[in-house]
């Protein structure tokens, strides 16, 4: 395995929200990236949103606009899986939350990149150690937690599985250098530190609203102004997605118990498709 500083080509499995983003930094940090998904659609979306996200940067004056022409040239699309991860030096899957979908992915991945990659799963939730047992070699495999917009936000959760070599965990600190991101590392416990904390605190704020102790924005406000949070438990969850939020709820339902049970009223968000800002409307008008 290479160290991160050496790393020259990157694939990004999935090329939804997060795994356009993830594309994109890995981009700004010099990899030649290819950004997988299984259609030509859902990748011209991806790559669609990238150019949104440079074309902010340019806008506000962060990316000077020849950076954004340059970052977006060593991006290219791809919907074949082994030709995305051949030669690969870091291999990042950003494949909905499924765990069969991502064991069988990384297993595919692992074979076309070869036996130098660092490979990484971006589950926000599911059990690391559990996806690696579709791995040949789950030493050189871990968790890599990006949040969301992942051009924006630092945080990047750094998880061990029960396989992970110290080396491994070493070129994933210094590759969250390279990426601009403060790293954390957390043991493939149950929600990891972020989902579990986060997820508890938007809860709550959904029984709140249930409860109608106030409406979604002053709940938010309360967070913003008393607690310093830059956005409130609810319009996060608005930018997360109700579902996604709903799928971590009931893993962590099932594997840490009652406290984390989804409000009837995300089901019901979910049934009814407010699914937040990708659907245009959840707890917030996002048209």
């Amino acid at each position: 395995m290479k160290n991160a500083a050496t790393m020259e080509v990157a694939a990004v499995l999935g090329a939804g929200t997060m795994g356009h983003g993830i594309a994109q930094v890995c981009a700004q940090a010099g990899f030649q990236v290819r950004l997988y998904d299984v259609a030509e659609e859902p990748l011209a979306r991806g790559l669609a949103g990238i150019e949104r996200m440079l074309g902010k940067a340019v806008e506000k004056g962060k990316l000077p606009a020849g950076e954004a022409a340059a970052v977006r040239a060593r991006i290219c699309g791809v919907t074949d899986l082994a030709e995305a991860c051949a030669g690969c030096d870091l291999v990042i899957e950003a494949v909905p939350e499924r765990e069969e979908l991502k064991r069988e992915v990384l297993a595919a991945a692992e074979t076309a990149a070869g036996p130098e990659a660092l490979l990484a799963t971006n589950t926000s939730s599911l059990p690391v150690s559990r996806i690696a047992e579709a791995l040949a070699r789950p030493e050189r495999f871990l968790g890599l937690h990006f949040f969301n917009p992942v051009p924006v936000m630092v945080l990047l959760e750094i998880v061990t599985g029960e396989r992970t070599a110290p080396a491994t965990v070493a070129c994933a600190r210094a590759l969250a250098a390279r990426l601009g991101k403060e790293a954390i590392v957390v043991r493939d416990a149950p929600g990891f530190a972020s989902s579990r904390l986060g997820l508890a605190l938007g809860l709550e704020a959904i029984r709140m609203v249930e409860e109608e102790v106030a409406s979604p924005a002053d709940i938010d406000r309360a967070m913003e102004l008393g607690y310093r949070h830059p956005m409130g438990p609810l319009r996060l969850t608005d930018l997360v997605g109700l579902d996604v939020r709903l799928g971590i709820a009931e893993h962590l339902a099932r594997t840490l118990g009652p406290r984390f049970e989804p409000p009837e009223l995300l089901r019901r968000m979910v049934a009814e498709g407010l699914l937040g800002k990708k659907a245009g409307r959840g707890f917030y008008d996002w048209d």
